[in-house]
């Protein structure tokens, strides 16, 4: 059965030991931050903070998927469920989409405040790192917003910073789908209609990350996730729908041309990123929420957390959908979150006839070509989740002058650091794949897998703990 809210999901990360309750005051400038950077650095349960410093009644629930088996959980698997196994369950999920259902009313509609009644500070916002441009009321949400052309709705996470207490500034690509669509108001001369989530499910967190098709709607997706429909209600001022049980929402509207400063902020790649710079202004005229409101919010920086970790494997299994359409003999596909997000590895079933430049050009022409900067290509006999063997089979298979091939002039995610100040300011940048098959007859592979007959495998394997080991 699928979550009926973040409360539910907090109940069942209670209950393995994902997660404690800070009843301790602790501060929302800086000290809720600091400590949220050291749980996701050491991987422990994520924290509830209950007693925030001048917010009383309310909540902040830190890095809610910031761990393996918190994403288990998420999807309702056991949590210690290896990451090719969530994999493979998400992908067979994310085919199956279930259409929403229409509520009249939820929780999310407890409060509502309109118009001159609205201020942003009523909620615990936190200044999550020391030299960001402001208060970031969204790390961990999601932006909803309607194609003006062919009606198709987006959910997207895109940060966003306080302003005041009725504007907020956000980063948004271009190239992103919202960036798309807010082009196209812009080009219309009329303002782009938006509603700000914070706190559903947490499937309809992790399908607002998903790199879905343009007009593939994420609300579908997270139907598909979940097994079952999930329930939307209207918006009080504007024509969208939000997950009924939300703990927040914002409505309102991005007037063309009309910006705010935002910036800089610690980003996902583990690095101050994004100088300080006009951003659109998303305006709020109405916020609903429910009574002791819970806001989620993560710490970007060194992996891992949520930014790299879930944007790692959602995009992941787009690759591999996309490869096998493509007809390309794929095996497995895996980005490592600790790159944060952008190195991409590919097993390819040996004997294929695509070649490295091919599935190169597949994956940097589309859509993950803006995120991904290395791509990796291995034999089928390596675990793309298994890091000592991807770094064996690139330190021993991959010639340093015939297996390297770079790509020029490729939309790139202009926060990588090592770009030039050029290729940041033209939003393009080099990519590079790493070809580590063997290209003629392959040496045997001396491990415990490949250099012992299969009833010494098995002997072995099954007599383990009577040997002494755990």
């Amino acid at each position: 059965m699928a979550y009926t809210d973040l409360r539910h999901f907090i109940q069942t990360l209670e209950s393995t030991g994902d997660l404690i309750r800070v009843r301790q005051e602790v501060d929302w400038e800086l000290e809720i931050g600091a400590i949220v950077r050291r749980v996701c650095e050491i991987g422990a349960p994520a924290p509830l903070f209950e007693n925030v410093k001048d917010y009383p009644g309310m909540a902040i629930l830190g890095a809610p998927l910031a761990t393996y088996r918190r994403l288990a959980l998420a999807l309702g698997l056991d949590p210690s469920s290896h990451p090719s196994e969530m994999m493979r369950d998400y992908s067979r999920r994310i085919d199956s989409p279930i259409a929403p259902r229409r509520v009249q009313d939820g929780p999310c509609k407890e409060n509502v405040r309109l118009g001159q009644d609205v201020d942003l500070f009523e909620f615990p916002v936190p200044l999550v790192h020391e030299g960001d441009g402001g208060r970031y009321i969204g790390s961990w949400h999601f932006v909803v917003t309607r194609d003006p052309t062919e009606g198709w709705v987006n959910w997207g996470m895109y940060r966003l910073m306080l302003y005041d207490e009725t504007n907020m500034a956000c980063r948004i690509d271009a190239t992103s789908d919202c960036g798309r669509m807010l082009q196209r108001y812009e080009a219309e001369r009329r303002p782009m209609p938006f509603a700000v989530v914070f706190g559903s499910e947490p499937l309809s967190d992790l399908a607002s990350c998903a790199s879905l098709r343009w007009g593939e709607e994420a609300a579908r997706v997270a139907g598909g996730l979940r097994g079952e429909p999930l329930e939307l209600v209207r918006c009080e001022t504007v024509d969208l729908e939000v997950p009924a049980s939300a703990e927040v929402v914002l409505e309102g509207e991005v007037s063309p041309g009309v910006t705010l400063e935002e910036g800089p902020f610690g980003e996902y790649i583990g690095y101050r990123g994004g100088a300080r710079s006009l951003r659109p202004a998303f305006h709020v005229k109405a916020v609903t929420f429910r009574n002791n409101a819970i806001l989620p919010m993560t710490c970007m920086g060194t992996p891992t957390d949520e930014g790299q970790l879930i944007r790692a494997f959602t995009m992941s299994a787009s690759a591999q959908r996309s490869l096998e359409e493509a007809g390309i003999a794929v095996t497995g596909v895996w980005i490592w979150p600790e790159s944060t997000h952008h190195t991409m590895v590919v097993a390819l079933r040996r004997g294929g006839d695509h070649s490295g430049e091919e599935v190169a050009n597949l994956i940097f022409g589309g859509k993950l070509g803006f995120w991904m900067h290395q791509l990796i290509l291995v034999d089928d006999d390596v675990d793309v989740y298994n890091l000592k063997e991807v770094i064996h089979s690139f330190a021993t298979r991959c010639h340093p002058i015939r297996d390297v091939r770079t790509f020029q002039g490729i939309p790139t995610a202009s926060l990588m650091p090592y770009l030039t100040p050029e290729e940041k300011a033209a939003g393009v940048g080099t990519k590079v794949c790493f070809d580590c098959r063997w290209k003629g007859k392959s040496p045997r592979k001396i491990s415990f897998r490949t250099a012992y007959p299969q009833h010494i495998v098995e002997r072995v394997l099954e007599n383990w703990q009577f040997y002494g080991f755990d």
